[in-house]
């Protein structure tokens, strides 16, 4: 028998009056992935997470998670889900240590040794008032309240906020050690360079719709790659017109800079027809992809999907 998806929308829409925050998403997620859930600020990520909750009621539509209506039965699925909110209230005069015994005890209870576990892994101080905690320490607890309890589900949304680079490695474990024990990771973020290291799959929202979902090492294969080259003497631009997959060359003396996909062979054996000094290959990262996916059209007159070069835009 299969096994249900983690998450399954089916035309899920949420529009604010005349304000459209999520159209016709159609998303599944597996049990047993990383997924990350890719798009700035205003996309709808925090809209589509409100609704798989039942935060919020949607326009139109439905959502399932874990096999359960998201609506009907929202409060048999807390018991299987875990969140961490990307911006959410604290009792400020608890500390740390009683702020998740507090919820603990609403879920009935927790084994402390984990939350002292990860309160070590994450270098939370337990013992401070919240009100004394700076935003990385604030974050810090609210990431071992989401997997203090072993959920089916954890759903984080922006969690690596605030945190420095080697609390976020330490949180790129804890992801695996979830997905390694069978259990889903749903990160929504703006931070590329996370869900690029950690996630199986990614969904790309771009003003309220889903763009594309596929799988990191799919995304990359079909990206923008680079190859920087110095030859002995000068080379010009015009050498790679024509070249199948090449898409732009710069061309400064000696140093010439192309930008292909698809294929490397036509560009290579252009190259060698050339004395070559040195060669350097660069992998198109997951903040290129996206800049694929997520200009404006506006700007471009192209279609979403097609590939140009241009600057990031803000996804603060």
């Amino acid at each position: 028998m299969a096994q249900v998806p983690a998450i399954r929308t089916v035309g899920l829409t949420k529009h604010y009056g005349k304000t459209e925050a999520l159209n016709d998403l159609d998303l599944q997620v597996e049990q047993g992935e990383i997924f990350g859930f890719l798009g700035p600020n205003g996309a709808g990520k925090t809209t589509t997470i409100r609704s798989l909750l039942n935060y919020i009621t949607p326009t139109s539509g439905s959502a399932q998670v874990l096999g359960m209506d998201a609506a009907t039965q929202s409060v048999e699925l807390r018991e299987h889900i875990s969140y961490q909110p990307a911006d959410y209230s604290m009792y400020e005069n608890l500390t740390g240590g009683q702020f998740l015994q507090y919820f603990a005890n609403l879920r009935g209870g927790v084994d402390v040794g984990y939350v002292h576990e990860l309160a070590e892994r994450l270098g939370a101080d337990l013992g401070k008032k919240i009100s004394d905690y700076s935003t990385g320490n604030k974050q810090k607890i609210g990431l071992i309240q989401a997997f203090m309890n072993k959920r089916q589900l954890v759903i984080l949304d922006e969690p690596a906020t605030g945190l420095d680079p080697l609390v976020q490695q330490e949180l790129q474990r804890m992801y695996q050690e979830v997905q390694d024990d069978g259990r889903t990771v749903f990160l929504s973020s703006h931070t590329l360079s996370e869900v690029e290291r950690v996630a199986d799959r990614v969904g790309i929202l771009r003003q309220g719709r889903l763009i594309v979902v596929e799988r990191v090492d799919d995304l990359k294969r079909k990206a923008i790659r680079r190859l920087d080259i110095e030859f002995e003497n000068d080379v010009a631009a015009s050498v790679f017109e024509g070249v199948n997959g090449v898409r732009s060359v710069t061309a400064r003396g000696p140093h010439v800079s192309v930008s292909f996909d698809g294929p490397v062979g036509d560009l290579l054996r252009v190259v060698v027809d050339h004395d070559v000094l040195n060669i350097h290959s660069r992998e198109a990262d997951l903040e290129e992809i996206f800049l694929t996916y997520y200009r404006s059209d506006a700007a471009t007159g192209a279609r979403a999907g097609d590939v140009v070069e241009e600057a990031m835009p803000d996804v603060g």
